[in-house]
């Protein structure tokens, strides 16, 4: 059975964390610390403008020596957001990761946010998938 990104929603959670573009890089840290992840959705009434990561901060702030509280998320999001859909296969999703070098992938269904995944949660579902086919094929093997 071919595992999609639906499957990883629905074990994970739909929960998505947002930030405003206008909201200061340290907002957004203390957020990511309290939710324990490592990138958010950067969203407003309009919808998605982009995504900041952990990744973002290190190089965009941190590096530069600029201010965690001056700076904006708008500052040091990525604008150019690669999504996917729920019904994608997951070894497309690691494929399009893998190609784009990004960690964090926004779930998008008829143009709202539905979810996030992580180059975590989509490798946990390429190793769930080849468990299963192992044991499916030691099945077949044995008789059982």
């Amino acid at each position: 059975m071919e595992k999609k990104v639906a499957h990883i929603l629905d074990r994970k959670g739909r929960d998505v964390w947002t930030i405003e573009p206008d909201a200061s890089v340290l907002d957004a840290l203390r957020l990511m610390a309290d939710k324990n992840v490592g990138a958010l959705v950067v969203a407003d009434e309009s919808g998605l403008r982009g995504i900041i990561s952990e990744r973002d901060y290190a190089r965009k702030v941190v590096l530069l020596g600029r201010s965690s509280q001056d700076a904006r998320v708008a500052d040091i999001m990525t604008a150019e957001v690669i999504t996917t859909a729920s019904e994608q296969p997951v070894e497309r999703c690691m494929e399009t990761m893998y190609a784009n070098k990004i960690r964090h992938l926004p779930v998008v269904d008829g143009g709202r946010l539905a979810g996030l995944v992580s180059i975590g949660d989509v490798v946990g579902a390429v190793i769930d998938k080849q468990e299963s086919m192992i044991e499916q094929l030691e099945r077949y093997i044995t008789g059982g």
